[in-house]
C-alpha cells in the first residue's frame, strides 16, 4: 500500500488548468465555465482552459474516446508548468482510461486534482495506486461557476475561497471546515483517520478493478461518500456489498454528504429514508455517523483530500481537517 503522496503546495501566479477528464462542455455551459475560471482566479492563480473543454468537442458521452482522455491527462501531469488540474465537470468516462495514466509522472511531480463526481472514481484509485491525495472538491463549471458563488451570500463564498485558498496553498492543517448549516448526527461518537470515498456507486464499481484500495487503506479511515439520483434501496445494495467486502468493520467513522434526488422507500405500510437504510446496514457497528455534510452534487462542495487525516465529531456536529492536504518542496 503506497504511503500518501502530497502534491506541492500552489504558489500566487501558478498555473492551473481547466480540462475535461470525464464529459465534455455542454451547450450553454460557457457562462458556467467563465464564471468558474474568475473563482479559480479570484484564488490568486493563473488558469487555462484545455483544448478538451471546447465547445462541441464529445465522443458519445465523453469528451473523447479514452485514449484521448488519457493523452491529455498525461501531457498535463508531465508538464512541470502546470500546477493543478480541475475537472470542467463529472460525467461516466474515468473507468475507461485508468489503465493509460502515467503514473510514475503522478510519483515523479504530484499535482492537486480537482473535481466529484466521476472525478472521484479517478481520486480513488490514483489514490491506491501512487497515494496521491486527490480533491474531492468543487468542479469549475457546475461548482465554482454556480450562481452560488457569484449571486450568493458574499460572506460565505468570501469564507470557502479563503478555505479552498488555504487548503491548496498552506502546507499546515486547515482545521475544522466551516458548515452552512446544522450538520446530523446519526450516529453519536468521534473518531479520527485518513480520509476515502467519493460517490458510492464509483466506490462500488472501483471494486471490481485492479484499482480497487488494498483493504487496509480502509484500516481506521474516514469514509465519505454522497450519492445522486437513486432510490435508497439501491443504497442499501451498495453499502451491502461494502459490508460483504470488509470495509464497514474496518472504517473509525462515516462522513455522509448532501444526497440528491435521493428517493425514500415508501411501501404500504413502511417507509425507508437514507438514514434508516445507513443504520440498517451499519447495524452494531459502534462507529459515529455525521450527514449532511456540504459535500456532493449540490454546490458548494466543501474540499475534502483523500488520504489527509479528519477528525469526526458527531455529538458536536463537527469535521476537521488534522493534517496539511499539501507539501512545501
Amino acid at each position: 500500500m503506497p504511503a500518501t503522496l502530497r502534491p506541492r503546495a500552489l504558489r500566487s501566479g501558478d498555473l492551473v488548468v481547466v480540462t475535461a477528464p470525464s464529459g465534455g462542455l455542454e451547450p450553454g455551459e460557457e457562462p458556467l465555465l467563465a464564471r468558474g475560471v474568475a473563482i479559480l482566479e479570484r484564488m490568486g492563480f493563473r488558469v487555462r482552459v484545455s483544448p478538451m473543454v471546447a465547445p462541441g468537442r464529445h465522443r458519445w458521452w465523453a469528451s473523447g474516446t479514452p485514449a484521448e482522455q488519457a493523452d491529455e491527462l498525461n501531457a498535463l501531469l508531465r508538464d512541470p508548468e502546470v500546477r493543478a488540474i480541475v475537472a470542467h465537470t463529472g460525467g461516466q468516462a474515468t473507468v475507461g482510461y485508468l489503465d493509460l495514466i502515467d503514473l510514475d509522472a503522478i510519483r515523479a511531480d504530484p499535482k492537486p486534482i480537482i473535481g466529484y463526481s466521476d472525478i472521484s472514481l479517478l481520486h480513488m484509485a490514483l489514490h491506491a495506486r501512487t497515494g496521491l491525495v486527490g480533491f474531492h472538491a468543487d468542479i469549475a463549471t457546475h461548482g465554482f461557476g454556480n450562481d452560488w458563488y457569484t449571486l450568493g451570500d458574499e460572506a460565505r463564498r468570501s469564507e470557502l475561497v479563503d478555505l479552498y485558498t488555504r487548503v491548496l496553498t498552506k502546507a499546515e492543517a486547515p482545521g475544522a471546515l466551516p458548515a452552512k448549516a446544522a450538520w446530523e448526527t446519526w450516529r453519536p461518537g468521534s473518531a479520527q483517520g485518513p480520509l476515502f470515498g467519493g460517490l458510492l456507486n464509483r466506490l462500488v464499481l472501483l471494486q471490481a478493478t485492479p484499482f480497487a484500495p488494498a483493504a487496509e487503506r480502509f484500516e481506521g479511515a474516514v469514509l465519505f461518500w454522497e450519492e445522486l439520483q437513486r432510490p435508497v434501496s439501491r443504497i442499501w445494495y451498495d453499502l451491502h456489498a461494502l459490508r460483504l467486502s470488509g470495509v464497514l468493520d474496518r472504517i473509525a467513522a462515516m462522513v455522509v454528504g448532501i444526497p440528491t434526488e435521493v428517493t425514500p422507500y415508501d411501501g404500504a405500510e413502511q417507509r425507508a429514508d437514507l438514514r434508516d437504510v445507513v443504520l440498517d446496514v451499519l447495524g452494531p457497528r459502534d462507529i459515529p455517523v455525521l450527514a449532511q455534510v456540504d459535500f456532493g452534487h449540490t454546490s458548494p462542495n466543501l474540499p475534502l483530500p483523500i488520504g489527509v487525516r479528519a477528525h469526526v465529531d458527531a455529538d458536536n456536529r463537527t469535521l476537521s481537517l488534522i493534517e496539511p492536504a499539501v507539501a512545501e518542496k
